[in-house]
């Protein structure tokens, strides 16, 4: 019992070392992480340019350039739909002026505090401009040498990628380096499949969420399609928000209960299908994690890394996944993350189903 015990508390131990490291260490390993999925992600493009003889350093900025390309196309999207909302910012700047009186007036009217007290009251506590400027140019400043060292690492990763494999193979036993091999590739291929199974899913998700705002008569059903659609990047959070963030501005707008009700059918209707047909035929069985430990993830990838935490946390779990089902005394942490069996039967007979009706034929081991 004792032996166990010991056990038991190197191993807690251990965790929440590697805990204290992700907080500790977020500096380097945020925009390291980043970078690495981004270069998994263009490593079948890059392998491809390489086998037509394109010379690997060309390789590698056409991957670069790919990769600005879209988020650059992704912005100029956005911006051209944000001016469809302008009147939207300003009818929010009109209702929180209308609150903040109603505020004033319950506060004159429970607490007797006059108008000027309160306004001398947030004149005390509001911070100096000269700090206000300061925590945004620092700020700033965080966000593009992040940027900076996200490119770098895309670039350098995917350059070396091979010396890179190369030296994590000396390091394992030679009767153990297929084995290593082997979870290298799964590894990069879970990326792969998840950051491009996620991007169509997203493109899926704008079409239905673009064609049920405008059937139901939503202002700039565009926009919040691409709102609620993109905001899928953090699971079961997002779509929620996305969805608030629609019903809250079309209720603003005066929108009826037949309105709203029909923004939360819309929701309703494309979860349903998100959950029994998308995920299932984009995602696949090797990124599915239990919602337990989706959202346990979530949660401390939000506590170590903000926001750049919750997007990482998925695909991280995921890779951890395939690190734990390959090595025998980490298996059953593998399970326990992963889906109940019977669950992932029940989708996997559903999938077929569908397959064989839109006449997909699945080639993959049995």
């Amino acid at each position: 019992m004792t032996a166990y015990s010991t056990i038991v508390a190197k191993k807690l131990f251990l965790f929440f070392l590697i805990i204290a490291g992700l907080f500790y260490g977020q500096v380097f390993l945020m925009p390291f992480v980043i970078g690495g999925i981004l270069a998994t992600l263009f490593l079948p493009f890059c392998n491809w340019m390489e086998k037509k003889k394109i010379p690997k350093v060309l390789a590698v900025f056409l991957c670069f350039f790919t990769l600005f390309l879209f988020i650059m196309s992704l912005i100029a999207l956005l911006s051209w739909k944000i001016s469809d909302v302008t009147n939207d910012i300003v009818l929010l700047k009109e209702k929180a002026i209308d609150t903040v009186s109603f505020a004033q007036k319950y506060i004159f009217n429970h607490f007797d505090i006059s108008i000027e007290e309160q306004f001398k009251i947030l004149k005390e506590e509001k911070p100096s401009y000269s700090s206000m400027v300061q925590i945004i140019l620092s700020s700033l400043a965080t966000i593009v040498t992040n940027l900076i060292l996200v490119t770098a690492y895309f670039l350098f990763l995917l350059y070396y990628r091979s010396h890179i494999k190369q030296f994590i193979l000396k390091l394992t036993a030679i009767s153990e380096q297929k084995a290593m091999e082997l979870i290298l590739h799964k590894i990069a291929n879970v990326s792969q499949q998840y950051l491009v199974g996620l991007s169509k899913m997203i493109a899926c998700l704008w079409i239905m969420y673009y064609l049920g705002f405008s059937f139901i008569g939503l202002e700039n059903a565009f926009f919040f399609a691409i709102l609620c659609g993109f905001l899928e990047i953090i699971p079961f959070v997002g779509n929620l928000t996305g969805t608030a963030l629609t019903v809250l501005i079309a209720g603003m707008h005066g929108g009826n209960l037949t309105l709203l009700g029909g923004i939360i059918i819309t929701y309703g209707i494309v979860q349903f299908i998100q959950g029994w047909l998308l995920e299932p035929l984009m995602l696949g069985p090797q990124v599915k994690i239990n919602p337990l430990f989706t959202i346990i993830a979530l949660v401390l990838g939000d506590l170590l890394w903000g926001i750049p935490g919750i997007i990482l946390a998925i695909p991280l779990t995921a890779m951890l996944k395939i690190i734990c089902d390959h090595i025998e005394s980490l298996k059953p942490y593998g399970f326990l993350i992963g889906e109940i069996e019977e669950k992932r039967t029940t989708n996997s007979n559903f999938l077929k189903k569908i397959k064989v009706f839109v006449g997909i034929r699945e080639n993959h081991k049995p």
